[in-house]
């Protein structure tokens, strides 16, 4: 594979399906370092978390109205994440003690709005991208803001040259081509599990299947857990704790679509595989959907990969602009050019004007 770094010949990947602690973001936090930890001592390069994963994943605002969702959105707004800040410095800490590649989902607050967004870290420690979710799903966009092609790229990382999307991204095909055609070898994805039902397992499966076969990539993907607990002080009604449960597939994809390990669908746990990168090759000497098979005089992807800001300063201009002149130009000697110009510009101009008139 191209790229500025070689990448390892086999690579131990993890995924994690835990649940949150919905006291506290550093509770949470714990959690996802002591799970780091053990991925880490079972000889795992690259660990992948849920989607925003810490604090918590707003589970709230998919059984309850918006209007009975200011408290927990504003307590939500509390513990979110800063980038950088006290979290993330624990997290680069840990992917550089155990000098594993670290992909975690956070519900980021920037001043007045949150975010939706996936952290990569470098085994070094190194934070090589943050990007936010470019359109939050039905029940979401109460919570968070939107994201932008600022975040659509691939890293290269000491696990190879790794890509992510959270959730229904995955169903937008443009964002993930904008990911193949960087050629990514790992794609990370995340959901956030025990939602919906048995039937989004399932559909999940089938997404995340489809583009490790499409992309010709591996794909790690971790989705959340929920406790019987944790149900009920989401929402008391149990009539609604069958909308919080089911949803789970933390999973390890092969680019031939193929399970490397039993996904894992209930109760917590890791699941951890070897990524024989050779496979990725073999795969797409068959069939490359941005390369031999790709035809692209005819289709092509066109994205905006600049970041969204809510305002844009006005350069000064470098030169001054000279009123008066038979046509307005810029003078390229600025303020230092030599003012007697202009005057006898100007006097001729007058003496015209005065023999016009008389």
């Amino acid at each position: 594979m191209t790229g500025s770094r070689a990448t390892p010949a086999t690579i131990r990947a993890a995924a994690v399906q835990i649940a949150p602690d919905l006291d506290t973001a550093a509770a949470t936090l714990e959690r996802v370092l002591a799970a780091a930890a053990e991925a880490a001592a079972r000889g795992a390069q690259l660990v992948v978390f849920p989607e925003t994963f810490i604090p918590w994943y707003p589970y709230f605002s998919f059984v309850h109205p918006p209007v009975a969702t200011g408290a927990e959105h504003l307590r939500l707004y509390d513990q979110a994440v800063t980038v950088p800040g006290p979290v993330t410095a624990a997290l680069a800490e840990a992917a550089r003690r155990h000098a594993m590649v670290m992909v975690v989902g956070v519900n980021e607050r920037d001043h007045g709005s949150l975010y939706n967004t996936q952290l990569v870290f470098d085994a070094d420690g190194t934070l090589l991208l943050r990007r936010r979710k470019i359109t939050p799903t039905f029940h979401e966009r109460m919570i968070w803001g939107q994201g932008d092609g600022a975040g659509l790229k691939v890293v290269e990382t000491a696990a190879g040259r790794l890509g992510a999307l959270a959730c229904w991204e995955h169903y937008n095909p443009l964002a993930r081509y904008a990911l193949m055609a960087a050629h990514e070898e790992i794609h990370a994805a995340q959901f956030p599990g025990a939602l919906v039902g048995p039937i989004f397992a399932e559909q999940i499966e089938v997404t995340i299947r489809h583009h490790a076969l499409e992309s010709g990539c591996f794909v790690v993907n971790a989705t959340g857990w929920l406790t019987p607990e944790q149900k009920a002080r989401i929402t008391p009604d149990p009539a609604l704790h069958g909308a919080l449960s089911g949803g789970c597939m933390t999973a390890i994809v092969s680019p031939e679509g193929r399970h490397l390990v039993p996904p894992l669908t209930t109760g917590e746990g890791i699941l951890v595989a070897d990524l024989d990168m050779g496979l990725i090759l073999k795969r797409k000497r068959m069939m490359d959907s941005v390369g031999h098979y790709a035809r692209p005089e005819l289709l092509s992807l066109r994205l905006d990969d600049r970041p969204a800001v809510p305002m844009h300063r006005a350069a000064a201009p470098s030169d001054t602009l000279i009123p008066g002149r038979r046509r307005d130009v810029r003078d390229p000697a600025g303020a230092d050019a030599d003012p007697s110009a202009d005057r006898g510009d100007a006097d001729q101009r007058a003496a015209i004007l005065r023999r016009q008139a008389g």
